[in-house]
This record gives C-alpha cells, structure tokens and sequence, in this order.
C-alpha cells in the first residue's frame, strides 16, 4: 500500500485484469466454482482456439464437481433407478460412491445403467407421459457433467430461449409473449412437436455437441447416456433415439438440438418465444405468420422431427373467440373484448384431481387438516397463475368449498352432495375463520400497490 502525506495509507490501484475477472465472475454466478475458474470463464467470453474446448474430462470427474452435482440431485428429490439405491442410502454413503465414481470416470471403466421406465398422467389426455429414471448415482455424474457442458453452450443459446436455463423460467416467457402482443403482435403459431425428447436423432444432436466440445471422452459420456437401455415391466429395451425426460442431462441436449432453430428464426426475423419443446412464434401480419409455419415445418422435417397435425396452427388474435395456450395458460378475448390470459382447462382440471385426492367426503382427518393440505396445493398454483384474468378465481374458490361443505355433510350423516341449505348452515366465512385460502382475496392483495 502506498503512504500519503498525513501519514494514511491508501489502497492500491486495483488492476484492471482482477476488475475483468471479478466482472466476468459475476456475469457467470451461476456457473459451478469448482469446475470454472477465473480463467476459464475468461476463455468463455473471449473464445477458445477454433471454437472448440478440449480436455474437459478431469472437471467431469473432479471430486469437488461430484459432489456438487449429488447435491443437487438430492434436492431434487426423486425416487430409486433399477438398483433401488435412494438418495438417503447414497447419502449415508456418500464419500465412498463418489470416491467410486471418481475413479470410474477417470480409468474409463464407468458405465451408466438403465433408466427406469414408468409413466405419469398426462393433464386432459388418456395418454401417458413416458418418464425416465436413472439411478442416484448416474443422475450424479449427469449433473456433473452438465456443469461442465451447460456454460459452453449457454454463451451460445438464444435471447428468447427460457427452458431449462440458468435465471430464466416460465414467468419471464408469458412476460414477453403479454408485451409482444400488447405491440400488436396478434397473429400467432402455436405448435407442438409429437414426443420431441423421444425422438431426437443421435446423429444429428451430436454433431450440435461436437460443434463445440472436442473431448472424446467427454462425447463417449453423453453417447453413453444417450444409449442407456430402458428397464420396463422387467425386461431391458435398447434406446435407438430420443433423450429421456427425467434425465438430468436432458434438458441441456434438449435445448442444444433447438438453438439451431432459435437461431434460425431470430435471423429471419420471426419472434419465437420457447419453452423446451414449447413454442409459439408472434407475427405483425397473417402472411408472417403462415411464413413463420412454413420455416418451422421445413426445419421440423430436416431435424428428423414431427409437429403434431392437430396441435400446429395460426391463429388470428384479432379474431373473438380465437385463442392459444401457452405454458398452462390460454390468451384470448374477454366477453368485454379484452385481450387477456387464464388458465387454460387443463390447468384447472389439474389442480381440481389434486384437490380431490385431499377432500374425500370419507376423510379421518379434522377440517383444519384438510385446509392446510388444500392451502399447500392452492397457494402454489396461484403464485404461478395470479396473474390471470379476475374472473378465472371465483369458480375454483366456491368448487373448493363446495368440496368441504361435501364432507361436512356426510359427517352430520347427511345423504348426498351439498345443497343450498349448507351454504348457511357452513357459510364462506366459517372456512375463512379455519383459514381457508382464497384465490380471489390473494388477487386482490396481490394488486394493491406496495
């Protein structure tokens, strides 16, 4: 430190490289530290030697990046692959199946196993959603090996790019679709590919990686977790396409085959908001539109991917009664001829099944039991859609205490479901006294200004 002339020390200059480094530190906060170091991060931003990164394999397995990427898995949650090893038992354990991995990776003898095939509802379909199941310890070296790849390919990604990406999410999508309407923006594809993570080509999605990442074992690791045989009903199925949902790769291969379209429809001018496998594109103009529609389905066909016939429109907002859905909500006109959004059906239909399972009329526990559980399911769905249209809340509101007066009834051993008579004998105001949480109440707090 330099003297002054009261005999004060003053703090030396701050070079401006330590500046650089602090600035770019904080631009990739996200970033995993033990993985990406200052330098790095430099070479990140400036650009590597012809594009691509080499020798990225000792990050991968590095004891610090293991066990990071377990963390997030075991707040992640998430059930057993074949193996039924939990994420308790693994954590119990931790330090020797890291060790393991550790070891595995860098000798090259690490082989993943097979995902566990099971099947979800699907919200408004009798279809099935197909999800897959890695064990603890596979979705362990997934992660790590995400936080390796991810910020390489994230410098890269798309502006209007919002699924599955760092400090970016599904509010910030309908924010942009709300201002590109209000700009007039009225004439939009709406789109839907049939099973996209199911059916993306190998061949081609590696070639999107190799584009940028030169590291043969590296590239064998995702060839490895891409050809991971699938376990179901007790007999093992050999992968040919696709990448499983329920990976925790997944997603990042998921979003690297389409930033080639993003790309695509960014340059030709299109406005193309995505969310993973969602899409809707924003026209000024009919005909921008239908070109819009025409430079998806060319792209589509040369991806070696299939938009569903029924799903894959242009619709014409300027139109009444006309409308899209768009990450669980549905843009349309009011009855007043506003444009606004709410939830679209079967968003309801979702929260009411998970309403159901927790307000059986042959229920043992006490009201204030059943309202804490139902608030839990209530509170959560509006955070996501507060801000919907008014007139979207009032309905579910007085379904979830019909629901109650339902049970109450039966409990006075009274027959059938709850009629006029119980709207005195239990009025609102009894179920706000036990707490009950309104949706039209929390709106109208929600709207009050700070």
């Amino acid at each position: 430190m330099e003297a002054t002339k009261e005999g004060e020390r003053k703090p030396a200059a701050v070079p401006a490289r330590a500046r650089q480094a602090g600035e770019i530190r904080a631009r990739w906060a996200w970033v995993e530290p033990s993985v990406w170091t200052d330098r790095m991060l430099e070479a990140l931003e400036t650009g590597v030697k012809g594009g691509k990164w080499f020798s990225l394999i000792d990050k991968v397995y590095r004891r610090e990046n293991l066990r990071a990427g377990f963390r997030k898995v075991a707040a992640n949650k998430g059930a057993p692959g074949v193996d039924h090893v939990t994420i308790e038992q693994f954590r119990r354990d931790e330090e020797a199946q890291l060790e393991r991995l550790e070891r595995t990776l860098r000798d090259g003898t690490y082989q993943p196993q097979a995902i566990r095939r099971m099947y979800i509802p699907k919200p408004g379909s009798r279809e099935k959603r197909p999800l897959g199941i890695p064990t603890v310890r596979d979705r362990t070296v997934e992660a790590a090996l995400r936080q390796v790849m991810e910020p390489i390919f994230e410098r890269e990604f798309a502006e209007r790019s919002y699924g599955f990406r760092p400090e970016r999410g599904c509010k910030d999508a309908l924010r942009e679709v709300d201002e590109c309407l209000r700009k007039g923006y009225r004439h939009v594809v709406e789109a839907d590919w049939k099973s996209y993570f199911d059916t993306i080509p190998w061949g081609q999605l590696m070639e999107r990686v190799e584009e940028r990442i030169a590291d043969g074992r590296v590239l064998a690791l995702v060839k490895a977790f891409l050809s991971q045989g699938v376990m179901e009903e007790g007999r093992l199925r050999e992968a040919k396409e696709g990448t499983p949902q329920g990976g925790v790769i997944s997603p990042l291969l998921a979003n690297i085959y389409l930033n080639t379209l993003d790309q695509h429809m960014a340059r030709l001018g299109h406005v193309m908001i995505r969310y993973a496998d969602d899409l809707v594109i924003l026209c000024p103009s009919r005909e921008q539109a239908q070109a819009a529609l025409d430079e998806l389905r060319g792209w589509t066909t040369e991806a070696g991917l299939k938009l569903h016939p029924d799903k894959t429109r242009c619709v014409d907002m300027n139109q009444p009664g006309e409308g899209f859905d768009f990450l669980g909500y549905h843009f349309a006109h009011t009855r007043t001829g506003k444009l606004d959004r709410w939830p679209r059906k079967k968003s309801i239909r979702k929260v009411k099944d998970s309403i159901r399972a927790v307000t059986r009329r042959a229920n043992g526990h006490s009201l204030d039991q059943i309202i804490q559980k139902t608030n839990r399911i209530t509170r959560g769905w509006f955070e996501y859609f507060k801000h919907s249209n008014r007139w979207a809340f009032p309905p579910l509101d007085a379904w979830i205490r019909h629901r109650l007066r339902c049970i109450l009834r039966r409990r006075q051993h009274r027959k059938g479901r709850a009629r006029g008579p119980d709207h005195q004998r239990w009025p609102n105001a009894y179920f706000a006294e036990h707490g009950l949480f309104s949706l039209v109440q929390a709106r109208a707090t929600a709207l009050q200004p700070t």
